[in-house]
């Protein structure tokens, strides 16, 4: 559920009976409140880098997450292949943010 990082402080499973699709892609929500919330402000809710592992898209590669190694800074929610990899992402936040920002385009056009 992306909405919970925010409201909840936590990452929560969603479930498969709330969903929405944005783009393309289905999320799945706790609640209905949370499915709504999302519904009238996507882009708030949205995980950077299509979801992908932010301390990858910044050293310029895509990889997976996991749910629970995640940080929210300034409103955007950046998701991590570990928690280890979350720590070395958060050591210097925001220069990786800023390289993962620059790598983004090209490895979007590459998924």
């Amino acid at each position: 559920d992306p909405v919970a990082y925010f409201t909840e402080s936590r990452a929560v499973p969603g479930r498969k009976d709330i969903t929405a699709l944005h783009n393309g892609v289905r999320y799945l929500f706790s609640s209905v409140e949370n499915r709504d919330l999302f519904d009238r402000h996507p882009k708030m809710y949205l995980p950077a880098y299509g979801g992908y592992c932010a301390w990858a898209a910044s050293q310029g590669y895509i990889a997976g997450v996991d749910p629970e190694a995640w940080t929210v800074l300034n409103g955007r929610l950046f998701l991590n292949f570990s928690r280890g990899v979350r720590r070395r992402f958060q050591n210097d936040l925001e220069a990786n943010i800023a390289a993962a920002d620059r790598n983004w385009p090209r490895l979007r056009s590459e998924i």
